[in-house]
């Protein structure tokens, strides 16, 4: 009977170790690269300065938050002002020629139904009276065209952004054309260059690794350009909340550049003792044995628990679990 119950135990132990075993396979993982990318705006639109003169206003400074439409500023033209008051000055005298011209086109026609004038001459008082008329419209329009212009002095946000640079001051004289502000608008979004070895193995929609200040964070691989720069290909990846707090700031995200194999084990099967690891597996007669083993990378997402197991164990092994 105490040989049947040793028996018995002996067997219950063999079941035990055989149910707490994980044999380790080659398994697809896998391979990051890790990169720089940097923040920019999806676009960076000049405002501009419609008139040339000298910036009387300037109502932002970097980093500012504007919307579309919004005056950022205003430039000033003394020489406008100058030309509308001559053009008031012309508008009156046309005016008093008219007057005259419209006085003498009334005594002529009371003149020929006299007899003491021509019809030709009434004629080119007529002509006289339409002539003056005109050149008061076209120096109404010319007038129109200077106030338009003097309107168009203020500086107005093109779109909706952050404010990057202002390379004006206020009271530099600028041209007409010359940019007062850049803005980006569009979105914020992280742009890395890759080597173009790597170039193959990248696809968009790709999920890719962001390391920010709060913790790891996801991203997406949305677009790839096919124009090589330098040796790099690059990519543009959407971030939900992104930081945008400061414009080309750098930030370490990993790539996937493709898959490979490589052994895992869990990661609770490694003891680390005196700073060397070691992982306890079933030889071919059943008994524990350790072995000294490298480690890689501790795996994440469908493989989170594992580790990678660079050397000390084979396809194959039995590895005995806590």
């Amino acid at each position: 009977m105490k040989l049947f119950s040793l028996a018995l135990y002996l067997l219950a132990s063999v079941s035990v170790v055989q149910a707490e075993t994980l044999m380790i396979t080659p398994t697809e993982i896998t391979e990051w690269k890790a990169v720089q990318a940097r923040v920019e705006s999806r676009d960076i639109v000049p405002a501009r300065a419609r008139i040339g003169g000298v910036i009387e206003e300037l109502t932002i400074s970097e980093g500012d938050l504007v919307t579309a439409g919004q005056q950022l500023g205003l430039v000033k033209d003394d020489k406008i002002a100058f030309q509308i008051a001559a053009l008031d000055a012309q508008l009156a005298a046309f005016a008093a020629q008219l007057e005259t011209a419209e006085a003498e086109l009334e005594r002529g026609e009371t003149l020929v139904s006299q007899g003491v004038v021509t019809r030709q001459r009434l004629a080119q008082l007529s002509t006289d009276v339409e002539v003056t008329r005109n050149q008061i419209a076209a120096t109404k329009a010319q007038r129109a065209v200077l106030t338009q212009q003097e309107t168009e002095g203020a500086i107005v946000a093109p779109a909706d952004g952050r404010v990057l640079t202002v390379p004006a001051s206020r009271g530099s004289v600028i041209m007409p054309g010359e940019p007062v502000a850049t803005i980006g608008s569009g979105g914020f979004f992280l742009r890395l260059a890759v080597p173009e070895r790597f170039a193959a193995n990248l696809q968009a929609g790709a999920e890719i690794r962001i390391a920010t200040a709060g913790g790891e964070a996801q991203g997406r691989l949305a677009k790839i350009y096919p124009q090589i720069d330098n040796g790099r290909v690059i990519a543009d990846v959407e971030v939900d909340k992104l930081d945008t707090a400061f414009v080309n700031a750098r930030i370490l995200v990993e790539v996937p550049i493709g898959t490979r194999t490589a052994l895992l084990a869990p990661k609770d099967a490694v003891v680390n003792r005196h700073g060397i690891d070691f992982i306890s597996v079933e030889d071919h007669e059943g008994e524990r044995v350790e072995r000294t083993v490298i480690l890689g990378d501790v795996q994440d997402g469908d493989m989170s628990g594992m580790i990678e197991v660079i050397s000390g164990v084979s396809a194959g092994d039995k590895v005995l679990l806590p």
